[in-house]
């Protein structure tokens, strides 16, 4: 059983300072390649997918979450308000109403819809000191956050597609889905009203789990303030189970923002906004792949791919020319020479690196590497360019298979 705290900071992925704040950690430079490799596959993934990419600002008036409805049935879990001049503004706590807005500054027709918007964008969550812990509860977030503008007829197919992403990226990171669960309003006063509106998103919501053909649980009290939600559910190695993905459909907020495109026959219509999250928060889904991969990473998430290991000093020249090769095409490699101790101590040294390259001086006469996968096994003796492009082979091809 692993420990993401304990053994993030071991592999030196992120750690905390108390001088910038509980629940704020900062990421080191292992770590930031793992999320700038997570964030760009998603960028990928959502780019195939028909998503175009946006920025929008971490601050936002106090009117635009009231507009939006955060300010009455989320305001608990925001930061208080920081007065500018005459206004008063706000650490956003979700990108949806910013999303509505780059929604609403041109006007659309059908013919555009569904119109998919996707950012990876900071948001920031008021957390009791209580409830934080490592990277799964912080107060800043960089969330991976999609918002699909489109006809009500469109929505059962586009959340669908939404899960089908979920799952495709589940099997590129080595994650297990515990189960499905349909998230449903409970009683209160912290969902907005229309029970209508709730029956049909929910309806719709049925519809794609059942189109994708997923066992799932009905749960209320789970959904969000504004619609019902599927959350995809993970559980850690010490058994407790988060959310890590979600797709929403939503009536809520196209009509407190006003959102409408006109339709074939001239007239404005309300368009219908689902919300999705492929693998959630960077910062939960880094705990999980730490947890689940005991910080073993799939090979294109590694920090380092490949790590060569010249037996003497000897061998260091033909050791560095295949640290250039490896990284004129894209691979994280490091040298890893003598000054490091025993061949031996190296090796162990190097366990969690995917391929380990070792040269003596047989391979240094015959222009070839011993490669050794961090299972154990040893996969013989081959060219450095033969390795180079196997390694760049199983990186492209995503997935966690070492070896094909």
């Amino acid at each position: 059983m692993y420990d993401h705290r304990r053994l993030g900071r071991e592999l030196e992925l992120f750690d905390t300072d108390p001088l910038m704040g509980a629940g704020l950690p900062y990421w080191l430079p292992d770590g930031a390649i793992v999320r700038h490799a997570l964030e760009e596959y998603v960028r990928e993934v959502e780019r195939a997918a028909g998503y175009r990419h946006v920025y929008s600002p971490v601050l936002g008036k106090r009117e635009l979450y009231e507009i939006s409805g955060h300010w009455s049935h989320y305001g608990d879990d925001m930061f208080p308000p920081m007065r500018l001049g005459g206004e008063e503004v706000v650490l956003r706590p979700s990108l949806c109403p910013h999303h509505a807005l780059i929604y609403r500054s041109r006007s659309h027709s059908y013919r555009e819809l569904p119109l998919r918007i996707a950012e990876v964008g900071g948001m920031y969550r008021s957390e009791l000191s209580g409830v934080l812990g490592g990277l799964t509860r912080v107060r800043a977030i960089q969330l991976n956050d999609a918002h699909v503008f489109c006809t009500p007829d469109q929505a059962v197919e586009e959340a669908r597609e939404a899960l089908r992403l979920i799952r495709r990226a589940y099997a590129d990171l080595g994650v297990r889905a515990a189960r499905y669960r349909l998230s449903l309003p409970g009683e209160g006063g912290k969902y907005v009203a229309g029970e209508g509106v709730w029956e049909r998103a929910v309806g719709l919501l049925r519809e794609v789990l059942d189109g994708v053909g997923v066992a799932y649980e009905a749960v209320e009290g789970e959904a969000a303030f504004y619609g019902p939600k599927i959350d995809v559910q993970v559980v850690d190695s010490a058994g407790r189970e988060a959310t890590l993905s979600t797709v929403q459909i939503d009536f809520h907020q196209p009509e407190r923002f006003g959102l409408h495109y006109i339709g074939a026959d001239g007239a404005k219509h309300r368009p219908v906004m689902v919300h999705r999250s492929i693998i959630g928060s960077v910062e939960r889904v880094v705990a999980h792949l730490v947890e689940e991969h005991g910080g073993a990473f799939p090979v294109w998430l590694a920090p380092v791919q490949l790590v060569v290991l010249p037996v003497s000093e000897e061998q260091r020249a033909v050791a560095e020319e295949l640290v250039r090769r490896a990284l004129a095409v894209g691979l994280r490699v490091e040298l890893v020479g003598p000054e490091g101790g025993s061949l031996g101590a190296r090796i162990r040294g190097a366990r969690l690196v995917p391929y380990q390259a070792v040269i003596g001086a047989r391979e240094a006469g015959g222009d070839q590497v011993a490669v050794r996968l961090r299972d154990g096994r040893q996969v013989g003796a081959m060219s450095g360019a033969e390795l180079v492009r196997r390694i760049g082979e199983r990186v492209a091809a995503r997935g966690c298979e070492l070896w094909a």
